[in-house]
């Protein structure tokens, strides 16, 4: 244990001020599910977009980022810095619809866009899919890193740190629904990101310095090869490293465009239109920005001050462990709790949020929708309630499976890569129909999951040793996105090819959507039948010249901010500048298309 008297009376207190916010503070009736799953849809941009972020930043992010930059360098951060320019994508294309769509799940969004009995299918099977796949995945890599953090920093065994962080998480999540849960994410996202700027602070300060930080890791040995870099090497345009880099910020980024269930969820919580639109923009800038930088200084950190030659057996073993060994030996009494204190209620956010959005697809989607439809408001709160601790205890399951949280990130990335284009053409492209999503879905987690599947083929004897060899060389690690890339272009095909050979929605139905959504794109046979609604090619110009500026907004300030970190002080400025103009430029549009829109 490396936790002193201090440190625990810190911890006690912060966790005792999170139940006190959470059970005691907010004073928010939850009546029915709608309160419950968003709140009435009465919350304002600022809190739903630091709550997004918050969510982002569980115990998982900081251990796996600081063992991608101990083992790869900073542009190993690609893993999820691509997502950026799908979140800008949201901001601009999406956001708005979900907020017209007034639902409560994005699962409800099959039967309002598609009929008939394919529509209730994929509806209950996006559910389960969501809710409860690929939720408890995402809980699971949550759980595995609260347990390698606590291993360390607590001495617990990993029972009662569960025990421990998931009692506070599911008290909280049960008795004060999504209202609750957001509002204690900005305490947590607040004291979190700003425990995790003291520690990159202090780590500079032990080492000199950006410029000493840089001068002694391009010197040191334990370094990977260019680790500065924030970009692959250019000279290595053939290598699979590179092609990888290019699948992600080429491609694999449309899995974020429409915004997770999650980010979702929050989205219909919001007050109206403008604030869904600004929350995503804050969450772009909170969660791809503020977030990543103090935790690859950790990274970088951790190359110096726990160098490869003198590192404890468990650090060489799992890289993973570096950040919570870098608080235990950079840090302060009082203020080694309170970093603590704030990676368990970072991970109580994330639990929270996940366990509430999973349980609004198992009561919204699957139990109102198809078990029992007509229910007291009574009634569904109680189901709320025990599918929130059934979801948990699957995760907790899942997570005992896991070994690794980066090969889980890269293994969801797969299975949504095959949904993508298909789920944003659902907004765009009238002919597209119910049996174009289940097969996307279908065939990407056949796809994901193709080594079990030839396993499986070759021990029943269908086919032969030289035909497993070969195929099973793309399901190698270092071929993951390059992998990915390919789920998604077999998986669209296959979806649009479906669609071609059914029939479409029927036309008095998609005519109700179009209403309600007002969408841009391939309308032409629906939008001839509707009057009055302003279908602006300005409003679509603004659109796009927004989501490109955005895009150059928020990656400039990314590496403004790295270049600060790095020592190259003049790039930074320079890079500050560009980002600022770049910037008032989103904004500018953002507030134009949003005008003319409405």
């Amino acid at each position: 244990m490396n936790l002193e008297l201090l440190d625990w009376i810190v911890i006690c207190i912060y966790l005792f001020i999170s139940l006190f916010i959470g059970v005691f503070l907010v004073k928010h009736k939850n009546v029915n599910i709608t309160d419950f799953f968003v709140a009435g849809r009465s919350l304002p941009w600022w809190l739903l977009g630091t709550s997004i972020a918050a969510t982002w930043f569980a115990t998982d992010a900081p251990l796996a980022v600081t063992a991608l930059v101990r083992t790869k360098g900073i542009y190993s951060n690609w893993l999820w810095w691509y997502l950026g320019t799908g979140i800008i994508m949201m901001v601009f294309f999406y956001a708005k619809n979900w907020r017209r769509a007034e639902i409560l799940t994005d699962a409800e969004i099959i039967e309002l866009r598609y009929s008939g009995n394919s529509a209730s299918v994929l509806r209950a099977f996006t559910a389960g899919f969501y809710g409860i796949f690929k939720n408890c995945i995402t809980l699971g890599w949550v759980i595995l890193a609260m347990l390698k953090f606590s291993s360390v920093m607590l001495g617990w065994s990993a029972e009662f740190a569960l025990l421990v962080t998931l009692t506070f998480a599911l008290l909280h999540t049960l008795i004060s629904g999504i209202k609750g849960v957001v509002i204690l994410d900005m305490f947590h996202f607040t004291v979190g990101t700003l425990s995790t700027i003291i520690l990159a602070i202090i780590i500079l300060f032990n080492v000199g310095g950006p410029k000493e930080l840089s001068n002694k890791i391009l010197a040191s040995t334990d370094s990977p090869p260019a680790i500065l870099d924030m970009i692959p090497n250019i000279s290595n345009i053939g290598s699979i490293e590179m092609i990888s880099f290019i699948c992600l910020i080429g491609v694999l980024w449309l899995g974020q465009a429409q915004g997770d269930g999650f980010i979702v969820q929050r989205l219909f919580s919001a007050k109206n239109e403008k604030h869904a639109i600004k929350a995503s923009l804050w969450f772009a800038v909170a969660g791809i920005v503020i977030l990543t930088w103090p935790w690859i200084v950790v990274g970088l950190g951790s190359i110096i001050l726990l160098p490869i030659s003198t590192a404890p057996p468990e650090l060489i073993a799992d890289p993973e462990l570096a950040y919570p060994l870098m608080i235990v030996k950079v840090l302060p009494v009082g203020l080694k709790g309170l970093l603590v204190a704030a990676f368990m209620a970072a991970f109580m956010s994330t639990v929270d949020t996940h366990l509430c959005w999973g349980s609004s697809y198992m009561v919204n989607d699957i139990y109102k929708r198809f078990i029992k439809k007509n229910a007291s408001d009574k009634h569904y709160l109680l189901i709320s309630r025990v599918s929130i601790v059934l979801i948990l205890i699957l995760s907790g399951l899942t997570a005992w499976q896991m070994d690794s949280i980066s090969n889980a990130w890269i293994y969801i990335i797969e299975v949504m890569s095959g949904v993508a284009i298909i789920g944003m053409l659902r907004w765009y492209w009238w002919r597209i129909n119910a049996w174009s999503e289940i097969t996307s879905m279908i065939s990407a987690l056949l796809l994901a999951n193709g080594l079990i599947i030839l396993n499986g083929l070759f021990k029943m004897g269908l086919i032969n040793e030289w035909l497993i060899n070969k195929l099973s060389i793309l399901y190698q690690d270092e071929y993951s996105l390059i992998r990915a890339t390919l789920i998604l272009v077999v998986s669209t095909i296959l979806s649009l090819l479906v669609t071609l050979l059914t029939k479409p929605v029927d036309s008095t139905h998609l005519i109700k959507f179009y209403k309600k959504i007002r969408p841009r794109g391939f309308w032409g046979p629906i939008s001839n039948q509707v009057k009055n609604i302003n279908n602006s090619s300005e409003e679509i110009r603004n659109s796009w010249m927004g989501f490109t500026f955005g895009v150059l907004f928020l990656n400039s300030i990314l590496f403004s901010v790295g270049h600060l970190v790095i020592g190259n002080y003049l790039i930074s400025f320079l890079l500050l500048i560009i980002g600022f103009i770049f910037g008032r430029f989103t904004i500018l549009k953002l507030e134009k298309a949003f005008t003319i829109n409405n």
